[in-house]
């Protein structure tokens, strides 16, 4: 691995970069905490499952199962489906597409239940939905990335498309993870034990391939539903269930490392739902480490149709899955949670953990304390100084809430229906069909100087075609530096894959660094030229739609999408 290249100062840690902003100038960021803006007080529609795509809409999708939405179809169309348990002639939309830009948002026509279902993105930028319940359990549905979604008339030809009984199995429940050749792994479900892959060769294909680690791993409560699968940097997959995990080689359907139980034993997967990220890969990697935070203790879910809503866990696991011997090593947060969900910031320093709650488990009214300040974490600072609570929202985000990254470096949030129905009146916490944005640290207005600009490849242009191990380069500004080299630190550049969130996990997340050849100054003054190298193979980064961002320091640049294949 080449080491990063500096320009000016060599940033190690936040102190060196406070001694630079003095040296520059530059008042240094005041540590807010980040901030929050509502963007929309109703979408009409229950944010339960999130995926953005590559033309900065969000696809954003509920149940179809509990009777009207607050979104009407358009031009009195109807979903007439005599199979629908609650309202079979229902003239409302159950998903939603929502313009990042625009700040606008438009509905759309899903006809079977998507209720706790799972997601992927294809090679070409398709959202490939599967499963769900009753009418929907085997179907697959996808929605494309279009690039225009009016109809020269005014209406829309970009909607969704489905097709039944796609699966050989019904998955409720279930997890999806993007494999190297660009199918989706698909694992688990209620009373599903087994796994298989979509695409098929072979469209009349009805074989399943059993998993007996999900009938260990079950118990009375069910801890180990939407379990949390992380592509390993050698190709298998990293399957983590109720309390422990397995790296299984999938082509093979051989089981070629079991990892200990995480430390106390407690459930960590739906209903008890904690979350996991695969942190961020160095360039070249040749370890990969997971991180799970959060969850439920034992007896929690049945506990609470008593009345009796236990304290979430406090506890975080963290282990190299590609050691030899690996073990959990032990952290605490700042306060228990449950039902948060992970992502990674594209810094690549830092991990979010938003929403959820801090007693209870995922269910209906199952939890009654919202949590509702995200904490960060920083895998690379010492033990005890990785945690920060950040600033609060005053929207409650329970079950059935979500969060995805946005290419501007915002946190997009919504969702949060913890009842069996709609339901806006004479309850605690009413259905929420909010949206709102989360801006970290990063994007407060003292760190604009700091911030790099994409000029080329444009952040407005089309994505960028890129092939494996190949170069790219990436010209920006950075402002501060137009008055003092002091202004720029170190530069590293980021990829990451967009989540398919829903149930507290971000299936598909993906963080890389890429490898920083050279970075020059240019001529004009703030100017630089950073070429990269992509990652050399589809194990590192399956192929598909990705965005990159410069960073400086920890400062991160608007993305660019970029496609690998």
């Amino acid at each position: 691995m080449r080491p990063p290249t500096l320009l000016g100062y060599c940033i190690h840690d936040h102190v060196l970069l406070l001694l630079i902003l003095a040296c520059a100038g530059i008042a240094p960021a005041s540590g807010a905490g980040g901030r929050w803006e509502l963007l929309q007080s109703s979408i009409g529609v229950s944010a339960m499952h999130m995926q953005l795509l590559h033309n900065d809409r969000v696809i954003i999708f509920d149940r179809t199962d509990f009777g009207q939405s607050n979104l009407s179809l358009p031009d009195g169309r109807c979903r007439r489906n005599p199979r629908e348990r609650v309202l079979p002639v229902d003239c409302t939309a159950h998903s939603a597409e929502y313009d990042v830009a625009s700040n606008t948002f438009r509905p759309l026509y899903v006809f079977t239940d998507t209720w706790c279902s799972s997601g992927t993105v294809a090679t070409d930028g398709t959202l490939v939905q599967t499963g769900g319940w009753n009418d929907g359990y085997r179907n697959v549905r996808t929605m494309a990335a279009c690039e225009n979604a009016a109809d020269d008339d005014g209406g829309s030809s970009c909607d969704w498309n489905e097709t039944q009984d796609a699966l050989a199995a019904n998955r409720w429940y279930a997890t999806n993870q993007i494999l190297p050749d660009g199918r989706a792994f698909i694992v688990g479900g209620r009373r599903q034990f087994s796994y298989e892959f979509y695409p098929k060769a072979d469209p009349s294909d009805t074989s399943v391939t059993l998993l007996p680690f999900l009938v260990q791993t079950k118990d009375p409560e069910e801890n180990n539903l939407y379990p949390f699968v992380h592509l390993n940097i050698d190709g298998n997959l990293f399957i983590f269930a109720k309390n422990r995990a397995i790296l299984l080689d999938y082509k093979k359907n051989k089981v070629v490392r079991t990892y200990p139980e995480l430390a106390g034993g407690d459930p960590r997967n739906y209903p008890s739902s904690g979350s996991s990220v695969l942190l961020p890969l160095k360039p070249s990697p040749t370890e990969a480490e997971v991180l799970v935070c959060g969850g439920a203790p034992a007896g929690s879910y049945n506990s609470t149709k008593d009345g009796t809503f236990s304290s979430a866990l406090v506890t975080c696991g963290r282990i190299k899955i590609t050691d030899t011997a690996p073990a959990w090593v032990i952290e605490t947060m700042p306060s228990p949670r449950v039902m948060g969900d992970m992502l990674l910031l594209p810094n690549g320093a830092e991990v979010v953990i938003i929403n959820g709650a801090m007693d209870g488990t995922a269910g209906w009214e199952s939890a009654k304390t919202p949590a509702f300040a995200p904490v960060i974490y920083r895998p690379d600072h010492s033990p005890g100084d990785r945690f920060e609570e950040q600033s609060s929202t005053d929207i409650a985000r329970l079950y059935h809430s979500s969060a995805v990254l946005l290419r501007d470096g915002r946190l997009l949030v919504g969702g949060s229906n913890p009842h069996t129905y709609y339901n806006f009146s004479n309850v605690e916490y009413p259905t929420e069909l909010s949206l709102e944005a989360y801006s970290p640290e990063y994007l407060d207005p003292s760190n604009d100087m700091l911030r790099p600009t994409i000029a080329d490849p444009s952040p407005t242009g089309a994505p960028v075609s890129v092939t494996y191990g190949a170069s790219l380069t990436l010209r920006f500004a950075v402002p501060a530096s137009k008055r003092s080299r002091g202004g720029i630190g170190l530069v590293s550049v980021t990829m990451v894959a967009p989540s398919f969130t829903t149930h507290s996990f971000a299936m598909n997340q993906r963080l890389l660094f890429l490898d920083v050849v050279k970075t020059a100054a240019l001529a004009r003054a703030g100017s630089y030229q950073a070429s990269v190298v992509m990652p050399a193979t589809a194990t590192l980064a399956p192929p598909g739609y990705y965005m990159v961002f410069v960073v400086n320091g920890h400062i991160p640049s608007e993305g660019i999408w970029v496609h690998i294949q």
